[in-house]
């Protein structure tokens, strides 16, 4: 009779055994991460940020070409040193005898990186070459200089002209309220024209 009970008794705790360490292993905490330490959970939750910026806008391929161009001039290497941003015309257009007119579309660079467009528009009375094209680089010296042309509606006075520079140029001295134009014909050759009248608006991108 002992040895019946002895037999039941140990049937039943067999059965009820595993369910109860499996309900026993299931309340305690997860091993995974009660054993992580905070190191752990920080790089975990660490994604790393993107080099791109949020719009990823990129100059176009005119604006990029010209400025290439404008870098591998010796002379403008002081100007890109000391500027904060600079605005990039690819190809302005004008002609008129006696009232004139040019236009032409551009990109605006701060630190390197774009940040906008622009559109330039000039009438002026006494043309100086009639009908021609030409590339044109605004550099702004600082950020204020740099923020008066992005805020919009900016405007040479009439009397203002393009920078005739030579190699070793002082690029200071070019500078005139923060600003230096410099201005190159179709064929490359840097003239003083006169940018008088020029105005531009801004798009930020």
């Amino acid at each position: 009779m002992n040895l019946r009970k002895i037999r039941v008794l140990s049937l039943i705790i067999l059965f009820i055994s595993p369910q109860y360490f499996a309900s026993v292993k299931s309340s305690l905490p997860i091993e995974s991460s009660f054993n992580k330490t905070p190191i752990d959970l920080l790089i975990s939750g660490w994604k790393p940020q993107s080099d791109k910026n949020s719009t990823g806008n990129k100059a176009s391929e005119k604006t990029i070409k010209a400025l290439n161009k404008f870098k591998k001039m010796s002379y403008l290497q002081p100007y890109f040193k000391k500027a904060r941003g600079y605005a990039v015309f690819p190809n302005v257009g004008k002609g008129g005898i006696g009232i004139g007119g040019a236009r032409g579309k551009g990109e605006v660079f701060e630190k390197g990186n774009v940040i906008g467009s622009t559109t330039l528009t000039q009438v002026s009375i006494g043309f100086q070459l009639g009908g021609q094209a030409f590339s044109q680089i605004i550099f702004f010296k600082d950020k204020k200089s740099l923020e008066r042309f992005t805020e919009g509606n900016f405007e040479f006075g009439a009397s203002a002209s393009a920078a005739l520079i030579s190699e070793g140029a002082n690029a200071s001295a070019d500078f005139n309220d923060g600003v230096a134009v410099i201005t190159f014909s179709k064929g490359g050759l840097m003239y003083e024209a006169s940018i008088g009248g020029q105005k531009f608006s801004y798009l930020g991108y």
